[in-house]
């Protein structure tokens, strides 16, 4: 007998947990709600360059994250050999690398991470859906979309939003049991802290021996830099791009500021710090801006399980209270492991 599920989410998460029963009796179908996939490893295009203004590069630590990366090919995928470097609260950069694992990303960008994983499996993907209810009855899970569409029935549904849109989610159901109002509760409780990317574009080369820079401390105003042009594929030769994430602190007070007020005052940063005065003035700037990037902690695991005896499972890098790509694809396995068995 097949099983049906349904996958709210093309995030890595989702697209970690349909590549993990790829080879089981599961019929998946994945709802996104944005033209994308992969959520905040996402690739924007400018001229000719590309950048990956949200998550850099994939750590691969986890053997299962090692397993899906060799399976995904080596067409197209960077090895970044550069490495990773510390920048300390007094803003000096420190030749070290606090974190010396493997790190990969790709020549089309971040994206291809989720991209390529879909096209390992037989998920249908249904992209510019965004999910308004969902609810449960004798049938199975069904799912309402924005559009009034239907979906459904499922056997199983895998909620993988952020927390806060999957409290509303749970919220807006009416499944009504004990363990529909503990799921509430426990996912409710989850916050989150805000992220902003500021992109740095520059019509001279920044030749430098690292890919990136990381905090020393979590209350720094620029919590990483990282060198696009150690991608190859990402930048014209002769140019630099820098994408600077900002520290939660600095986020937050700067969260309704114009880009053209907010990149000016990073810039001058990230000059004092590389001693580099002509970073100051970059040729162009971007930025991103995200209201949901960080979870402060998760819930305990046992809790978010509470659902599952009615068929509902959830993942997400909440779920294991780290903003990280890898840890949302590896919460999207252990939801694949759970639902198959």
């Amino acid at each position: 007998m097949t099983l049906s599920l349904c996958i709210v989410g093309a995030g890595a998460a989702g697209v970690a947990a349909a590549y993990g029963l790829r080879d089981e009796r599961v019929a998946v179908t994945v709802l996104e709600k944005s033209r994308g996939v992969c959520g905040r490893a996402a690739t924007r295009r400018r001229d000719g360059r590309r950048y990956d203004h949200g998550t850099s590069h994939l750590p691969v630590a986890d053997s299962r994250v090692s397993s899906l990366v060799d399976a995904l090919g080596d067409e197209g995928r960077i090895d970044v050999e550069a490495p990773v470097w510390t920048l300390g609260p007094d803003g000096s950069v420190v030749d070290d690398d606090p974190e010396p694992v493997r790190r990969v990303a790709w020549e089309a960008g971040m994206t291809q991470l989720a991209k390529r994983t879909l096209a390992r499996t037989e998920a249908a993907v249904e992209r510019e859906t965004r999910v308004r209810a969902i609810d449960r009855d004798e049938r199975g899970w069904r799912v309402s979309d924005e559009e009034g569409g239907s979906w459904g029935p499922f056997d199983a549904l895998l909620l993988t939003p952020p927390a806060p849109q999957t409290a509303s989610l749970l919220a807006a159901t009416g499944w009504s049991s004990e363990r529909a109002m503990r799921l509430r509760e426990v996912v409710g409780s989850v916050s989150y802290r805000g992220a902003q990317s500021v992109v740095l574009g520059y019509d001279r080369p920044l030749d430098r021996p690292w890919f990136g820079l990381r905090a020393a401390t979590a209350d720094q105003p620029v919590r990483w830099v990282s060198r696009e042009s150690a991608k190859p594929g990402h930048v014209p030769q002769g140019e630099a791009l820098l994408v600077v994430q900002m520290g939660d602190e600095w986020a937050r007070d700067h969260e309704d500021d114009p880009l053209d007020t907010v990149a000016p005052a990073v810039a001058e940063r990230v000059a004092t710090a590389l001693d580099e005065p002509r970073l100051a003035e970059p040729s162009w700037t971007d930025d991103q801006r995200w209201r949901y990037a960080k979870p402060n902690g998760g819930p305990p695991h046992d809790a978010v399980q509470v659902g599952e005896e009615d068929g509902l499972y959830l993942a997400g890098d909440w779920v294991a209270g780290e903003g990280r790509v890898d840890a949302a694809l590896c919460a999207g396995f252990d939801a694949a492991e759970r639902i198959a068995h």
